[in-house]
């Protein structure tokens, strides 16, 4: 297994997003002007790239932002995204961030609970997908 923590977005992470959420899940605005500015963690295994996540300044002072944390289905199960996300606050903490928030799809709220994730807030909608502010101090 490799981590790879990148600068740019590229091919192997835009597919990754491409199958998951717009085949898989159905959403339409995938890509968007953070894609320019964030980091982005690449999980390979076996010589595939299997699952990512971005990540980038948050609102509040000291904090990240994590998002499109993605795993290909056929690898679900596997604790791959627990070593994505391991791997991305690593990461965060060498930037120099303090904490970190994500906006969670409901349904994977107890993941990101498991991870120590609290959440906060009322659940809101992005394009139609419940999701909830979640936040942890690294």
């Amino acid at each position: 297994m490799i981590i790879q923590i990148l600068d740019t977005i590229n091919d192997d992470i835009k597919q990754i997003r491409t199958d998951v959420f717009i085949k898989e899940q159905g959403f339409e605005e995938e890509f968007d002007e953070i894609d320019a500015t964030a980091k982005f963690i690449l999980l390979w295994s076996e010589g595939r790239a299997v699952g990512t996540c971005r990540f980038f300044p948050g609102t509040e002072p000291g904090e990240a932002h994590v998002g499109r944390m993605a795993v290909r289905k056929i690898h679900r199960g596997q604790h791959l995204g627990e070593k994505i996300m391991k791997a991305a606050e690593r990461a965060i903490r060498r930037e120099g961030f303090t904490s970190c928030s994500l906006s969670a799809q409901v349904q994977a709220q107890p993941f990101y609970e498991s991870l120590g994730y609290t959440a906060e807030g009322d659940t809101y909608l992005d394009e139609g997908c419940p999701h909830i502010l979640m936040r942890k101090v690294l």
